[in-house]
């Protein structure tokens, strides 16, 4: 391309112009052409910021007032004493965990196929995806029952103690409700955002939630119905998400294409999409189950109820900060799919480094602020000394934890966006399982090190994983991506929606 070809591109960035108004196409041919001079990348990166922030901001809030409903109920539980805290913290990890990981997991099929759909502008059979869905999640939730209501004999089963399985036990069965209204919500919100409806769900997640902390503090001080009513609190806020979420589906005009009320179509071709579901959480419980399982094995240490209440408060806040990052990961999947097939390889790859970057930047605030305020974060959630003092300990790999956790998250979201959760399913697998928890177990149990040897080894398999993916990125051919993104396309056009669930 000659410079005449560039003059405008060049004009625009040279100038006093907005870098948002450029296209694209215009980025791209821009990148792939010409060397960038200085004085232009923060233009570049002031208008890919822009595009990462205007798909993440909502779904960051919503994630993150989401997960928070869970955290009020530990740091309210926390100040009935260690005992019930502990309780609650492995009934949350082994039991609500567990599901938790099953339920989004078979949740991401819903955003992919309605996404596919909404591209597709096949708009009704969206609704139909979307009740399939349900069907699927309510059966999984009945299974699950069982294992909440039997809890207490299961935690004992892996080797917790009595008195802990017991507390476990009582908030379990307090969630027995919140696991059908979660069954429902999952599906309902993946298929507003895949129409791009995410503001109205951030407004209803951040109104539920401080309905939450107000009903959770009459319950808990006020009516003093201590452990069960704070889970039957936090199984109440969800089954409003599920009503609020509901009423806007049925009643706003931005759905009357794509929901078109109950069919009975939603029964037929359920084997198809069951088969997405178990592919598309076979990814994501590796990873969810590998942090749940760390805590479970906290619970087996000489003194199970400080070694349990410290990894669960430290847990909790590296939580929050994986909701803020989930946020950013999916704008990164959305950036780079919406690139590689509209077959702007370079672009791709700028967006990539550009919300890495962004991540790391947050990740350093959240990791000085965890180590400036360790005393304090603690106390939002006991106020006992010795799990106060065990939590001060782990800070500092608690603090490294959110660091990485600015990388790793972006990445996985990057290898969603081009297609290779099989390869990451692998990594984790080996990462996680093979090397990370075995070293986790040696340095929690055959040193002195305790629960900061298990966290130790959560860091490991973390930090492999990163770097394995960082590789990955790295050595990754973004013309050829585009080659295969335009291959996936041409193969599912004009194809029926059912026909697409099944070659997902």
């Amino acid at each position: 391309m000659g410079s005449a070809e560039y003059q405008p591109l060049l004009l625009g960035l040279d100038s006093h112009s907005r870098i948002p108004d450029l296209s694209s196409v215009a980025i791209e041919e821009f990148l792939e052409h010409r060397p960038v001079a200085l004085r232009w990348w923060p233009r570049l990166v002031a208008w890919e910021s822009r595009l990462l922030w205007l798909l993440s901001g909502s779904s960051i809030i919503t994630s993150i007032f989401n997960y928070m409903l869970s955290f009020v109920t530990l740091m309210f539980t926390g100040h009935l004493g260690a005992l019930e805290l502990a309780g609650a913290s492995i009934a949350s990890v082994g039991i609500q965990g567990l599901a938790y990981g099953i339920m989004l997991g078979m949740a991401s099929a819903v955003q992919t196929v309605c996404g596919q759909a909404y591209g597709a502008k096949k708009y009704a059979s969206m609704g139909i995806i979307c009740q399939r869905a349900i069907v699927l999640h309510v059966g999984a939730a009945f299974l699950l029952t069982f294992l909440y209501w039997y809890s207490g004999a299961a935690l004992e089963a892996i080797g917790q103690s009595e008195s802990i399985a017991k507390q476990g036990q009582i908030f379990a069965r307090g969630l027995i409700p919140q696991l059908y209204a979660f069954a429902i919500a999952c599906p309902m919100q993946r298929f507003l955002q895949a129409q791009n409806i995410v503001n109205p769900l951030a407004y209803m997640s951040v109104g539920v939630f401080l309905l939450h902390v107000l009903l959770t503090w009459i319950v808990v001080y006020v009516l003093d119905y201590g452990l069960i009513g704070a889970a039957l609190t936090l199984s109440l806020s969800w089954w409003l998400l599920v009503i609020t979420n509901g009423l806007y589906i049925i009643l706003s005009p931005s759905c009357k294409e794509t929901w078109t009320g109950l069919s009975i179509k939603a029964f037929r071709g359920i084997w198809p999409y069951f088969k997405l579901t178990v592919a598309s959480a076979i990814m994501l419980c590796l990873e969810i189950w590998y942090f749940q399982g760390l805590v479970l094995i906290s619970g087996l240490l000489p003194d199970p109820t400080i070694s349990l209440d410290s990894i669960s408060i430290c847990m909790n806040y590296l939580n929050w900060d994986m909701q803020f990052m989930l946020g950013l990961a999916a704008a990164a999947s959305v950036r780079v799919s919406n690139e590689l097939g509209a077959g702007h390889p370079s672009v791709a790859k700028f967006s990539v480094w550009v919300v890495n970057a962004t991540s790391i930047l947050i990740s350093i605030v959240f990791s000085s602020i965890i180590l400036i305020f360790k005393v304090g974060l603690s106390k939002l959630f006991t106020s006992d000394t010795e799990v106060i003092e065990a939590v001060s300990e782990i800070t500092p790999l608690l603090a490294i934890s959110v660091f990485l956790n600015g990388i790793q998250p972006i990445l996985s979201g990057v290898a969603i966006g081009s297609g290779w959760q099989a390869v990451v399913a692998y990594i984790n697998l080996a990462t996680y399982y093979i090397i990370g928890l075995p070293i986790g177990c040696v340095l929690g149990f055959k040193t002195s090190l305790g629960a900061a040897g298990i966290w130790w080894g959560m860091i490991v398999g973390v930090l492999l994983q990163t770097a394995a993916l960082i590789i990955l990125t790295a050595r990754t051919n973004w013309t050829a991506e585009v080659e295969k993104a335009a291959t996936r396309l041409k193969s599912s056009a004009n194809v029926e929606t059912l026909d697409l669930v099944a070659d997902v």
